[in-house]
């Protein structure tokens, strides 16, 4: 790949490493392209936010394929996870410790497919007090940090199918196929609700977003000598 095709546009799929956040995906890429082609700035961003603790397809863009980027988001995106049931945390996720307890004795198989059901379709969701929403110029996640927490707007969100695939108390595993703007931790916290206990998210891994699947994603971008390698092929 030479240094045009790069600045003219290209899109990586990244299959995100576990507790890298997506910037430092950019960055890393960012950093990497400059250094192997001596250039002083080269745009380059992600389509679609992933958590640290979070796996799996994220696609980042180059050069004039940063303008798409609104465009990828806007796809529809296909989620395979772990939802711990019983406990809840703060963040609905591992970021933080549990915090609350509730039964799952009165939890059978049936009450846990069943529970899927009322996700099915255009649903309200509660974005999670730690997340990058905006709430009068704020980010929720630097209210909650202060030790706030204040009403959120729920958001108009669809989910297309979400099955369960393996149950074993009090782990349940998942996919979902959803819209953007989707929170599966919010997803997760909300499923632990509806079955009467608690629940949240102890893997998520991202597996496609439209027409693009992680099976196809090649973590060579995140590499500085892949650049470095390309880059002395053109001089040769």
């Amino acid at each position: 790949m030479n240094v045009e095709k790069i600045q003219e546009g290209h899109v990586f799929l990244i299959d995100k490493p576990l507790d890298w956040t997506s910037f430092d995906v950019v960055n890393k890429i960012r950093w990497n392209i400059r250094k192997a082609y001596n250039l002083k700035k080269i745009k380059v961003g992600h389509a679609g936010t992933l958590d640290p603790k979070a796996t799996g397809l994220l696609l980042v863009c180059t050069g004039k394929w940063t303008k798409r980027i609104d465009e990828f988001q806007a796809q529809e995106k296909t989620y395979t996870g772990t939802i711990k049931l019983g406990v809840t945390t703060p963040t609905y996720d591992l970021e933080s410790e549990e915090d609350q307890t509730f039964p799952i004795e009165h939890i059978t198989e049936e009450i846990i497919h069943e529970a899927t059901k009322q996700f099915i379709g255009e649903i309200e969701q509660f974005p999670p007090m730690h997340s990058a929403v905006k709430v009068d110029g704020k980010r929720l996640y630097e209210l909650a940090r202060e030790g706030q927490e204040i009403e959120r707007k729920a958001r108009k969100i669809t989910i297309h199918d979400f099955k369960i695939t393996t149950i074993n108390l009090p782990f349940v595993d998942f996919e979902v196929n959803c819209s953007k703007g989707t929170y599966i931790r919010s997803l997760a916290f909300d499923f632990g609700k509806a079955v009467n206990s608690g629940g949240y998210l102890t893997a998520l891994r991202r597996t496609k977003i439209g027409e693009f699947d992680v099976i196809n994603a090649e973590n060579f971008a995140l590499e500085k000598s892949y650049f470095e390698e390309e880059s002395t092929t053109e001089e040769v």
